[in-house]
């Protein structure tokens, strides 16, 4: 029986649960290390773009999905940690010390929004993290000796102790590792009693507080852990088009982050990335569909954004759980052939019209 116990003990804290999981992981893993000999170099950079926000989606989610707290100031922390790293890098700092900082300095500052917000949840909660987003694009913009101001600041390419990745190619290997260490982190995070007690309070504060979660304690650590998350994001994001403005940072950036995990699928990691994926390419995809469109509407200002509320809309409405959500019911019904039963998620549909009431 002890035998037995330990055997499904493992089998539960074991992050690829199968041999197949493995194998599909270990395939996309060689097919991102060989992306720099495959893709042309505009397509590597979109690649390194999906990472980047990958990394601030992990953040993002680990706040929102996870832990049930919504915060429409994210790009404030992109931004801290983007200026961090320009003005280390700056004075001569090798990368990872500045990187290193750049993340501790977001998470102070997530730690200082945390703190006055836990006495706010819902909509009052997104209005003071909104509001703390104004703050500090505003601090950005007038803040001209260390920030540049609104003229911008430039930034050089990352120094690691001598050796440079001054190429597109060597700067997509140090985002993969960023982005690969972050994803494993994040994974183990959500497997202890941590990670536990986030998805916890998310689920219900009352139950938490009763079963000894100090609510305050745990809030205040997923704002810290979202922020330099985000911040680490931004330093990789300031490397990447090396140079950095205020307006890259403002209202329009935090809701775009948002709506990337959304769309991507909330409570999920798959969703952090496969909404990066969504938020890098459906622009491209606006710009190739716009050869077939009448000219009224190809040449029509606000399209992108019409776009993006009209997906946002669709998948509130037929598919909440996002991109990763839909992809879990494709495979339950590849899984299912030839025994899939229609109308199977219609009980989830119904259990998340209610939830919403609550």
């Amino acid at each position: 029986m002890r035998f037995l116990f330990k055997t499904d003990y493992d089998q539960d804290i074991r992050l690829a649960k199968h041999g197949g999981q493995r194998f599909w992981y270990g395939l996309l893993l060689l097919a991102l290390l060989a992306a720099p000999w495959l893709v042309p170099e505009y397509w590597l950079a979109q690649l390194t773009f999906v990472l980047i926000y990958g990394i601030v989606g992990l953040g993002l989610m680990l706040l929102a999905g996870f832990t049930g707290l919504f915060s429409m100031g994210h790009a404030a922390f992109l931004g801290v940690g983007a200026y961090t790293q320009a003005a280390l890098c700056g004075l001569g700092w090798p990368f990872p010390l500045a990187l290193a900082c750049a993340a501790a300095l977001s998470a102070a500052a997530g730690l200082l929004v945390g703190l006055p917000a836990l006495r706010v949840k819902g909509i009052y909660l997104g209005m003071a993290t909104l509001s703390f987003g104004f703050i500090v694009e505003e601090v950005f913009a007038r803040w001209e000796s260390v920030t540049g101001g609104n003229a911008g600041k430039h930034v050089q390419a990352p120094d690691f102790f001598g050796w440079k990745a001054d190429s597109a190619e060597s700067f997509y290997f140090v985002c993969l590792v960023i982005a690969v260490a972050s994803t494993l982190g994040i994974l183990n995070l959500l497997r202890s009693p941590t990670g536990r007690a986030f998805v916890a309070i998310r689920d219900s504060e009352i139950s938490a507080q009763s079963m000894g979660i100090h609510l305050a304690r745990y809030k205040s650590l997923s704002f810290a852990l979202s922020a330099a998350l985000a911040g680490m994001g931004g330093a990789l994001y300031a490397h990447k088009l090396q140079f950095i403005s205020p307006d890259q940072f403002d209202i329009l950036q935090s809701i775009d982050l948002l709506l990337m995990i959304v769309i991507g699928g909330l409570g999920s990691v798959h969703g952090a990335f496969l909404g990066a994926l969504f938020l890098i390419s459906m622009p491209q995809v606006i710009a190739l569909s716009k050869d077939s469109l009448p000219d009224a509407i190809a040449q029509a200002p606000g399209l992108q954004g019409l776009v993006y509320g009209l997906v946002l809309i669709a998948f509130v409405l037929f598919e909440p759980m996002g991109l990763y959500g839909r992809w879990l019911k494709v495979r339950t019904w590849l899984q299912m052939f030839p025994f899939y039963r229609k109308g199977m998620f219609k009980r989830q549909k119904s259990f998340q019209k209610s939830d919403r009431l609550k």
